[in-house]
């Protein structure tokens, strides 16, 4: 294993003032893994690592994600390989295609136990040899990987993505803004004028959408099932919030627009797939990015009337595009400097919902993310939600 060694119990943050016998021999200030003993982390401001943590583990399939996955109180703290960070996560993100992935959805071959989780935000608190050539202790990076639901997790450093903080507002960017930005991109066909609607356009990713095709000088339809989330919506500059629990979007629509609309980006499924098909003028372009509605059935999806589409589709030249952004992960980098610069900017808000309005407050620690996963299913988020990983510093070397 490339990575340094030396025995535990002397203080390595940058302020040594000594050199130390490692193999290979140097002197450094890196976190150490102590092999005459124990494995002994040190992180950056001179704590203890604990040499075990909490992480989650789905350990059977099912659709409902409480009985799908366990909190695994004790596993031991990841040793980073050559070319790997160990991260200490400070927050993890949500998503509505967690439940896809704890049903087995996504890759039917896998057997239970395994981790899950997609991305994280956190503090470089260890690393492998050749990852110090760009990594350092104490650096705030992000990442995309399965397995952040944990509180420590190692990631390749090729694949960690560093971030001037640890905000939780960047984690926003790494799935839901991407997969707007990209998705918009390829087949979004955006430009002045062109009318788009966007389905639960107050959640983590239709808040992007929105605001992207506003800065392509679009008029933007949101739908979402609040008045308050209707006021977040015109605060962000949508044209036309609808509130699906108290207006018939089919009926605003056909009121508003008697063509229909140019685009739809659409994430709930169902009814509101059927609804939002009916709504294309000739020529639309719908992107179907998730159907959420229907995760936690046991078929994942809620039914549609899918034996008229290729009539609908035939009838007005439109298209229905399918979204995945695995597939389009060369494009993921651009992506994601286009999102930062745009809220470097000014000209992107990033919402974030941390849980202070659902039942038991505010989302902190492992164990609520159980309750983040049942407050999206309520539907009643702002933003993307975000789950923080607190960490005590109470042991000194």
């Amino acid at each position: 294993m490339s990575f340094l060694l030396v025995r535990s119990g002397l203080r390595l943050l940058g302020h040594s003032r000594q050199c130390i016998r490692t193999w290979p021999l140097t002197c450094t200030a890196r976190p150490i893994v102590d092999m005459s003993y124990s494995h002994h982390f040190v992180d950056f401001q001179g704590s203890s690592i604990p040499t075990s943590m909490k992480k989650l583990v789905v350990t059977q399939l099912s659709p409902d994600f409480r009985k799908a996955v366990t909190l695994m109180p004790n596993v031991p703290v990841p040793v980073p390989g050559d070319g790997e960070l160990l991260i200490r996560n400070r927050y993890i993100g949500i998503n509505a295609s967690d439940i896809n992935f704890s049903s087995g959805r996504y890759d039917p071959s896998v057997k239970p136990p395994f981790d899950i989780g997609f991305e994280g935000i956190g503090e470089v608190v260890a690393l492998g040899l050749s990852a110090s050539k760009d990594f350092t202790v104490g650096q705030p990076v992000a990442y995309v990987k399965s397995g952040a639901f944990a509180e420590y997790i190692t990631v390749p450093a090729g694949s960690a993505i560093p971030v001037p903080l640890v905000k939780p507002e960047l984690l926003t960017f790494l799935i839901s803004g991407t997969t707007a930005y990209i998705s918009l991109k390829e087949f979004g066909y955006l430009s002045e004028g062109k009318k788009v609607l966007v389905t639960a356009a107050a959640g983590g990713t239709g808040q992007f959408a929105v605001q992207l095709a506003k800065n392509a000088k679009c008029y933007v339809i949101g739908t979402c099932s609040s008045d308050e989330k209707a006021g977040f919506l015109k605060s962000i500059g949508c044209d036309l919030p609808i509130n699906y629990k108290s207006e018939k979007v089919s009926s605003v629509i056909k009121k508003t627009f008697p063509e229909g609309v140019d685009l739809v980006y659409e994430s709930i499924g169902g009814e509101m797939f059927d609804t939002s098909v009916n709504c294309l003028a000739t020529k639309g372009h719908l992107i179907i990015i998730g159907f959420i509605s229907g995760y936690q059935t046991s078929s994942g999806m809620l039914p549609v009337q899918a034996g008229a589409l290729p009539a609908i589709l035939l009838r007005k030249s439109a298209s229905v595009h399918g979204f995945f952004l695995t597939h389009y992960m060369s494009e993921y980098k651009e992506a994601l400097m286009a999102l930062v610069k745009l809220y470097q900017s000014g000209k992107l808000v990033c919402e974030v919902d941390h849980g202070e309005q659902s039942p038991e407050g505010r989302f902190t620690g492992l164990e609520s993310v159980f309750r983040a996963i049942d407050y999206m299913y309520t539907g009643k988020n702002i933003g993307k939600i975000v789950v923080e990983l607190p960490h005590l510093v109470n042991s000194k070397l």
